[in-house]
């Protein structure tokens, strides 16, 4: 991973087919990784939103945005600041629960979180958990102990407050 700090970009682009290739090409040609990415139709079906994540030294990063800006069907790019806007990730996390006791310890540990428990089966519960990626790795960190079997993350999409 790139050391420097963290940047949230937003990228409204032409919902088209090969968008997204050329928007990571952009970062993987800067040798940059992309920390998380969410991509979903705006208010607008002909315009899409992408919410990135990524690390690095501002000056790099900089550049990154002047060349995303350059790129054919991008409309607009705007970073934010994670201070200024809301954040949010979904997460679903199944958890290894072999007998009762144990699915009641999970179920404890999803209200404190405020998450569900949206699937349970014989040997599993499925939890889904909205919030911060702080939040997110909190609850994960907590269940680990219990064995997990599977984790699906969208990663961060954000809006500017206001």
């Amino acid at each position: 991973m790139t050391e420097g700090s963290e940047h949230i970009f937003v990228v409204l682009v032409e919902n088209r087919p090969g968008v997204l290739q050329r928007v990571s090409s952009l970062f993987s040609r800067r040798r940059y990784n992309i920390d998380s990415i969410s991509v979903g139709p705006t208010e607008n079906p002909s315009i899409s939103r992408m919410t990135l994540l990524t690390r690095g030294e501002d000056r790099i990063v900089e550049q990154i945005e002047k060349q995303l800006n350059k790129l054919v069907n991008v409309i607009k790019v705007v970073e934010l600041s994670p201070e200024t806007s809301v954040c949010r990730e979904l997460c679903i996390v199944k958890i290894h629960t072999p007998d009762n006791k144990t699915k009641e310890h999970v179920i404890q540990y999803a209200d404190v979180f405020r998450g569900s428990v949206v699937d349970v089966s014989p040997k599993s519960l499925s939890v889904e958990l909205t919030g911060d990626s702080a939040k997110v790795e909190a609850f994960i960190n907590v269940v680990k102990g219990f064995g997990i079997k599977e984790v699906a993350r969208t990663g961060v999409t954000a809006v500017q407050r206001g």
